[in-house]
């Protein structure tokens, strides 16, 4: 058929976290280039439900790069070969050649178990989160803009650090499982705010105690997971997580 494509496809199949699991391959024919990756597996589990197979379970929602819910490695990156400021749902099969062999698994850590397929349970960077990523002091009500005089450095480095979606592909792509670029966003958000500042000793000990009972790795510099990051999030984020874990120890809290 004239303007479309096909691939074959080395996809990842597990029951559950306690079954084995193993490739599968699945050739995927006529598919507009224009299609999303995640489009072009909804085509193969129709495919699928109609052979009366089960379909490949993968996660999605918004599909607009918001949600950060479409965690896949396809030929062994993060959301995929098209580079950093890109989620899979942002992905299109004209980033591929026609006939080309795509390998699609789920993201792989310690901390990151398989739900089944391509799904895995990333809770526990909810549970980081849960230990010190927000503001608990009374802040008041919502000041007028220029009330609280903050730099446009300042301002920068706080919204760039917020822009985490909180995928994990920077735990996936670490060789170390380490969650420190996302926890060094969720630090660094805050830290350049007065507000954030009120709490940046406690928010700082717990959420790296946390992120070391999760079971994450630790950083030694691969940079991986800056070269991933569908939100360009710059790893100075993790010298300022550590700068303030430091500073926090360094005045006794524990």
């Amino acid at each position: 058929m004239a303007g479309t494509m096909n691939v074959r496809l080395r996809v990842w199949r597990q029951k559950d976290a306690r079954s084995p699991g193993g490739f599968v391959t699945y050739e995927v024919q006529n598919i507009s280039p224009d299609m999303s990756f995640l489009e072009m597996l909804d085509t193969l589990n129709e495919e699928l439900i109609g052979r009366g197979e089960e379909p490949i379970a993968f996660d999605h929602d918004c599909r607009e790069g918001i949600c950060g819910m479409c965690s896949l490695v396809i030929n062994g990156q993060a959301h995929g070969p098209t580079g950093p400021g890109v989620t899979t749902c942002q992905l299109y099969m004209r980033h591929f050649r026609d006939g080309e062999e795509i390998t699609v698994e789920p993201f792989r850590a310690k901390a990151f178990p398989i739900i089944r397929d391509l799904v895995v349970d990333r809770s526990a960077l909810d549970r980081v989160v849960a230990a010190g990523g927000f503001i608990s002091v009374n802040t008041g009500g919502a000041p007028d803009a220029n009330a609280i005089p903050v730099s446009k450095e300042e301002a920068d480095a706080s919204m760039d650090a917020a822009a985490c979606i909180g995928c994990g592909a920077c735990v996936a792509a670490c060789p170390n499982g380490s969650a420190m670029l996302f926890v060094g966003a969720q630090i660094s958000k805050y830290l350049h705010l007065p507000q954030g500042r009120v709490e940046r000793e406690r928010r700082v000990v717990n959420m790296v105690r946390a992120m070391d009972e999760q079971g994450f790795g630790n950083c030694t510099n691969h940079r991986e997971c800056e070269a991933v990051c569908p939100k360009n999030i710059p790893i100075k984020v993790i010298a300022e997580m550590n700068r303030e874990f430091i500073r926090a120890k360094a005045k006794g809290y524990r």
